[in-house]
């Protein structure tokens, strides 16, 4: 299957075009950092919050930087990559995430609301589902749950999920099922992370 790209607006130089470009010209991958850094800060700071999500969101552009003379540049969007990079970081932080869904599920509190992650947390009925979805992501398997975030946080689809954490669509396809049910078993037939749309794709 083919991958899912977003082509980049019109007069724009794709990622692709940007991390290219970078090889020759270092000082030209700080628009890739313009582009993508506060998605990326946003999604570290729903997974590990804001304490985290400065060095996380840092370390995945020194990463990708550092990296960027293997990126496969007939993918035109950058995403799933950068997204790859931040959940393989956010996974060291393994207990500090499962933390912090428990001091969710005790308090219904969500302590982080910036970035690009506020447009989830603004379509969940947020204090009656933010408790017992934070105890459900607390309870999925870590590779389910990863799958799960990219697609309904990071607003990839789930091919870019497979392609961000290097598994083929199909085991992305497959975790994200068994994360949905987990949800759905603990909200009562309720998924929030469907946002209403089909990002199975």
């Amino acid at each position: 299957m083919a991958a899912v790209t977003r082509p980049p607006a019109a007069g724009r130089e794709s990622d692709a075009g940007v991390i290219g470009r970078s090889r020759r010209e270092p000082e030209a991958f700080a628009a890739l950092f313009d582009r993508h850094y506060t998605a990326v800060h946003g999604y570290a700071a729903r997974r590990l919050g804001p304490a985290l999500a400065d060095d996380v969101a840092a370390e995945t552009f020194l990463i990708a930087f550092d990296r960027r003379d293997r990126y496969d540049t007939a993918r035109p969007d950058a995403r799933p990559w950068l997204y790859g990079i931040a959940s393989n970081l956010v996974a060291r932080h393994h207990r500090a995430e499962v933390r912090l869904y428990r001091a969710l599920a005790r308090s219904g509190a969500d302590e982080v609301t910036e970035g690009h992650a506020d447009g989830v947390a603004g379509r969940l009925d947020a204090r009656a589902v933010r408790g017992p979805l934070a105890r459900a992501l607390a309870g999925i398997a870590d590779g389910d749950r990863d799958v799960l975030l990219l697609v309904a946080w990071a607003q990839l689809s789930v091919q870019e999920a497979g392609e961000a954490l290097g598994v083929p669509a199909g085991t992305a396809r497959s975790r994200l099922h068994r994360a949905r049910k987990k949800i759905r078993a603990a909200l009562g037939d309720t998924d929030p992370t469907s946002l209403g749309e089909d990002l199975d794709r």
